[in-house]
């Protein structure tokens, strides 16, 4: 099996599910996929955290994903989020994912559990066994409670090809630098933070999935883009003009914020997101209306 590891560089927007009066707002969707594809991106996360994935009942995710992948046309990789505290059920969406049409997985170590590392190493490999897709590991210890450790990559990755990278969301440069140091130069590692995309590309790392590029696609693109092609001071404007928008998507749990700035663009038709997720704070409207205000649609 060939995989080309530079179809997984560069930023993927880890999109937002649209709700409107308790249901998939599909008219929405349908705008954020255009707005995606018509300013570059480079690829997509479905089903991820930002998705609100948790919270969609199996028929609303199967719809989602058919709905997309239809939509996209593999005109760009699309990784769906197929991660779950339970083996067979991971298994399972993995599965159905690979039968929808995604081009990857996303794979996010097990919550709550709080297996050692043989366990997660047990756990990636059943999920491994069930596909031939490209598999993006996902770690992110703030909200699963344990990190996948480095022996445990290069273990999956030596005994897995289509193991092809890992998303790394634990705020650590140190980090970045281990996985690096100890994968092969073909492992793709994504940044999973958009405060910290910079600092892991100097490391080593190969793109972002990102929650400000629903947004703020062609500049994150171009920053990229320069990052890329070592034109680090001016991927670092870019940076510096958007921290303030960094800054404001962090002012409460991922994805509220995100959605009241689409909201505001237009792009969506509702900021509502689900339970046990509340709407912002009035406090936090006013900070997110000032920096959108700020931007002067320069995203």
């Amino acid at each position: 099996m060939q995989i080309n590891p530079k179809n997984f560089h560069g930023v993927y927007t880890a999109l937002v599910t649209p709700f409107n009066k308790g249901v998939v707002d599909f008219d929405s969707l349908q705008n954020l996929v255009d707005y995606q594809l018509k300013c570059g991106i480079n690829g997509l996360v479905l089903m991820g955290t930002t998705g609100e994935n948790v919270t969609l009942d199996d028929e609303e995710r199967t719809q989602v994903l058919e709905f997309v992948i239809k939509k996209v046309g593999h005109r760009v990789p699309i990784l769906v989020g197929t991660g779950s505290n339970c083996t067979r059920k991971a298994v399972q969406y993995t599965r159905e994912a690979a039968v929808l049409g995604a081009d990857g997985m996303l794979v996010v170590a097990p919550y709550y559990n709080r297996p050692m590392q043989s366990g997660l190493c047990m756990h990636f490999e059943k999920i491994a066994e069930s596909t031939t897709k490209p598999i993006c590991l996902y770690s992110i210890p703030s909200r699963c409670g344990i990190e996948i450790g480095v022996e445990t990559i290069s273990k999956l990755r030596e005994k897995y090809e289509h193991i092809i990278g890992i998303k790394e969301a634990g705020g650590s440069c140190n980090r970045v630098s281990q996985i690096v140091k100890a994968l092969d130069k073909d492992f793709c590692v994504f940044c999973g933070d958009d405060l910290l995309t910079l600092p892991f590309f100097a490391l080593g790392a190969h793109g972002v999935i990102s929650v400000a590029s629903n947004l703020a696609v062609k500049s994150l693109v171009t920053m990229m883009d320069y990052a890329l092609s070592n034109n680090l001071e001016a991927a670092a404007d870019i940076n510096r003009l958007f921290y303030p928008f960094f800054r404001a998507l962090t002012v409460e749990t991922n994805p509220v914020p995100i959605k009241q700035f689409l909201y505001r663009a237009g792009l969506i038709a509702s900021p509502e997101v689900r339970l046990p997720l509340s709407p912002l704070l009035e406090t936090s409207v006013n900070l997110v209306n000032d920096v959108f205000d700020s931007l002067h649609g320069k995203y």
